[in-house]
């Protein structure tokens, strides 16, 4: 009966194991003046036999290997080059087309901005087809953990309401500290563009290899670069200049603090301080670390909390991120992400390493649109 891969792994494993024995028997009877020659030339027999079987086990699992590997390399072929009819098939060939002939500094035809859902017929401008652009920024694989709480926009020069409805006079703010903050800033959000790059590093092996690899490779990269600096922005203890307004925590943004004895006392008060209408739909971000101090704190040697759902624990859901420093407990839909269309690509080279860059440059604002939804727990050791 033919042996399967995981079948020879395993008898090569076993062969493995006491062909290591037999040859640490071997090297201790040789060492040991008391045993006789023969003994020894019966381990040393031993130990050839189970290095003849090792070798045709390692034969059969190497061909074995090399035809599966073959195997999948056809079936790659056909599911993303092989049918030209195959829609998904032609944007990864456009894809790594666009990404090709960036890095040689030529131009595209329009066929490829077409493949890629861009119908632009100019054909060769530094411009991010509209697709692609939507799949690195709106919906990148590697994921900030904002991304599904936060709100996240593609648009031009957006402007906002900051609230969703009105009525025909102000008495309807329940919340006093919304109504005198649409006084001092206006009822409206004004995004504005900061300019970022992000830099995804190509061999020559990854440049000159298969389509699906290279976009693959590619798409990575760009997307945990714009998730890293949209961390990054939103939770900046010490923004660049010009960014404070993208930060719960600028002195810009002043977003209320309200302090506890430990971090499960001020994240309990904060989420009391809000308002109902931002309560209700209120979730927590916080560090694990943060989260893992409160439940050893809580079990207090008896109780086993470590099994809970955390908003069984702190009352509303959590959303972990090591970049939280403080708490953070608000109706996160008013944070808003926004990137302006006009997002670029272009080559570089890093001179130190030789390793040639994609770059895309895109402009990205963050903006909380009410300050007043969103407060941070605030740890004051009591004397």
């Amino acid at each position: 009966m033919a042996k399967t891969l995981f079948e020879l792994k395993q008898a090569m494993q076993t062969i493995g194991q006491q062909l290591q024995m037999k040859t640490n028997e071997l090297s201790e009877a040789a060492m040991d003046v008391s045993k006789n020659i023969d003994d020894i030339k019966a381990l040393e027999s031993d130990k050839n036999q189970l290095e003849k079987r090792m070798e045709v086990l390692k034969q059969q699992h190497d061909q074995m290997e090399k035809e599966q590997q073959q195997q999948l390399k056809a079936q790659q072929a056909k599911t993303f080059t092989g049918d030209p009819q195959d829609p998904k098939a032609a944007k990864i060939k456009a894809q790594a087309e666009l990404i090709r002939a960036t890095m040689k500094n030529r131009n595209l035809s329009p066929d490829v901005f077409a493949a890629l859902g861009d119908h632009n017929n100019t054909g060769g401008e530094k411009l991010l087809p509209t697709t692609l652009s939507n799949e690195v920024i709106v919906e990148p694989l590697v994921k900030n953990q904002l991304r599904g709480v936060s709100t996240f926009t593609q648009i031009t020069n957006l402007e906002i309401p900051k609230l969703s409805f009105t009525l025909d006079d102000d008495d309807f703010i329940a919340d006093t500290e919304t109504a005198k903050e649409l006084e001092v800033t206006g009822d409206t959000v004004v995004f504005d563009r900061h300019k970022f790059k992000v830099f995804a590093q190509l061999s020559e092996t990854i440049l000159n290899g298969s389509d699906i690899d290279l976009t693959r490779h590619v798409d990575n990269a760009l997307a945990s670069g714009v998730a890293a600096k949209e961390r990054k922005v939103a939770f900046a203890t010490t923004p660049k200049v010009g960014e404070e307004s993208m930060s719960f925590y600028s002195t810009q943004n002043a977003i209320k603090q309200v302090d506890g004895a430990d971090a499960y006392a001020a994240i309990k008060a904060a989420i009391a301080d809000l308002h109902e209408d931002y309560r209700d739909n209120a979730k927590i971000v916080m560090s694990y670390g943060d989260y893992s101090a409160i439940i050893e704190k809580l079990n207090n040697g008896t109780a086993n909390l470590h099994t809970a759902a955390p908003e069984q624990i702190l009352g509303k859901p959590v959303i972990f991120s090591d970049a939280a420093v403080k708490p953070i407990v608000g109706d996160f839909s008013y944070s808003h992400f926004n990137y302006d269309l006009k997002v670029l690509f272009d080559r570089d080279k890093e001179v130190k390493t030789g390793m040639e860059l994609f770059v895309i440059t895109a402009w990205l604002d963050h903006k909380i649109k009410l300050k007043s939804a969103f407060r941070i727990a605030n740890v004051v050791a009591t004397p």
